[in-house]
């Protein structure tokens, strides 16, 4: 995909089920203090990108409408100075769904469906586990978003969306990019077919 833009990702700031190792998906889960602070320094290095570069100041501000990202976003936002609430959501940017294994941590999906979380991890990119979406899927809903943003964007959003999107416009391939550490509280960015972390 040939994306012509800079993208500004941000993952939304830590949640208690974060710390706990549980899926999220598409639950709506708080963030927790650490999350709180994450997300306001997230803000503070975006500040510092847009003193360094006057075409900052004309980012476009969209996030995934699950409240961990609302409430990243409004963080960051405050912190730069701007109207917390002055960005829009977009559905498509919602966590990958885990189905039926969402509020469960790894090794308790592991105890209950062993040959599923196998399959998971011999091919993370395309497997979906019971009701819920793989990397492909999610490609498939995040590719469009994507294709009409029509300038510099600052996201934020989820952990697997950012793997996505290395996958889409980072230059990195399918199974890496479904293993890919995504961090809270550092700025991915994505410009040039290639990405990096701030």
């Amino acid at each position: 995909m040939r994306f012509v833009h800079r993208l500004i990702f941000i993952r939304h700031g830590e949640t208690d089920w974060n710390v706990a190792g549980r899926l999220q998906g598409q639950r709506d889960i708080a963030l927790n203090a650490r999350g709180r602070d994450q997300a306001a320094a997230a803000g503070r290095a975006v500040g510092e990108i847009i003193e360094a570069d006057a075409a900052g100041s004309a980012l476009a501000y969209v996030a995934s409408p699950l409240g961990r990202a609302r409430r990243t976003m409004e963080l960051a936002r405050a912190a730069l100075g701007l109207p917390p609430l002055a960005y829009a959501t977009d559905a498509r940017l919602m966590e990958l769904s885990f189905g039926r294994w969402e509020g469960l941590t790894w090794p308790e999906v592991k105890a209950r469906a062993p040959e599923a979380a196998v399959a998971r991890e011999t091919c993370k990119w395309d497997f979906a586990p019971p009701d819920g979406e793989s990397y492909a899927m999610l490609a498939l809903r995040v590719a469009p978003w994507l294709d009409e943003l029509g300038g510099d964007t600052l996201v934020v959003s989820h952990g697997g969306v950012a793997r996505v999107l290395l996958a889409l416009i980072g230059g990195v391939a399918h199974e890496p990019a479904s293993v890919f550490d995504i961090w809270q509280g550092r700025l991915l960015i994505f410009q040039s077919g290639g990405f990096a972390w701030l």
